[in-house]
């Protein structure tokens, strides 16, 4: 046995590890839909046992990220677009949710926080960099989780969230849809930090079904 396989971390401990690295890689989209994952690559890259890494894919296949394919391992899922808009028309329901409780509660400074998103991201927009535009737009909708203080509904949603990077990615690379969704993202920011509730309700709802419209929109594009 080489010694890096005697120093790899095993049992709970690697099993997180491996499971933290691994989420993190596919919501970032470093592992992309459809693609392999090797137990023992990975297992070496993340220095952590093999049965380690394969614990963590069992935990990431529960959570809708990863297939498990018989006889052949495990893949990144790939979400149709169908699914995407079915697990937005959730995300619209849980946010809407969060967004209540974040205009309820947000203090001066946090509302102030928010603002300055808002800036960032209008910034953004008129620069033309969608990929910074994209990160903030991630920024503020855990930003409104955050501040929704809302736990159940905050995990549900980050497991809702990693489903969808590659789709919420591709949205944000089509022209005009960075400008379209700033709109509606300023008024999400506004109605949390005028601490009105049901205005902040509805528009998440607006926002939300504004990106649905736009899958929609892409699915019908595809030969």
């Amino acid at each position: 046995m080489t010694t890096t396989a005697l120093s790899a971390l095993s049992g709970e401990k690697g099993r997180l590890v491996a499971h933290a690295a691994i989420r993190e890689a596919i919501t970032r989209g470093d592992l992309v839909p459809a693609q392999r994952l090797v137990e023992q690559e990975l297992a070496e890259q993340h220095g952590v046992t093999r049965g380690s890494v394969r614990a963590a894919l069992i935990d990431l296949s529960a959570e809708g990220l990863v297939e498990r394919v018989p006889h052949r391992g495990s893949r990144v899922r790939v979400v149709t677009l169908d699914e995407a808009v079915a697990i937005t028309e959730v995300r619209m329901m849980l946010e809407g949710l969060c967004a209540a409780k974040a205009a309820a509660r947000a203090t001066p400074e946090e509302a102030a926080r928010l603002r300055d998103l808002g800036g960032q991201m209008r910034t953004a927009v008129e620069s033309g960099d969608a990929n910074r535009y994209s990160q903030l737009n991630i920024q503020l909708h855990a930003s409104v989780r955050d501040l929704g203080n809302q736990p159940v509904a905050a995990d549900l949603l980050e497991r809702l969230n990693g489903q969808l990077v590659r789709h919420r990615f591709r949205l944000a690379q089509r022209d005009g849809r960075p400008r379209q969704s700033l709109g509606e993202h300023l008024e999400i920011i506004d109605a949390i930090a005028s601490h009105d509730p049901d205005r902040a309700t509805r528009a998440v709802h607006a926002h939300l079904a504004s990106v649905i419209e736009a899958l929609k929109a892409k699915s019908q594009e595809l030969p």
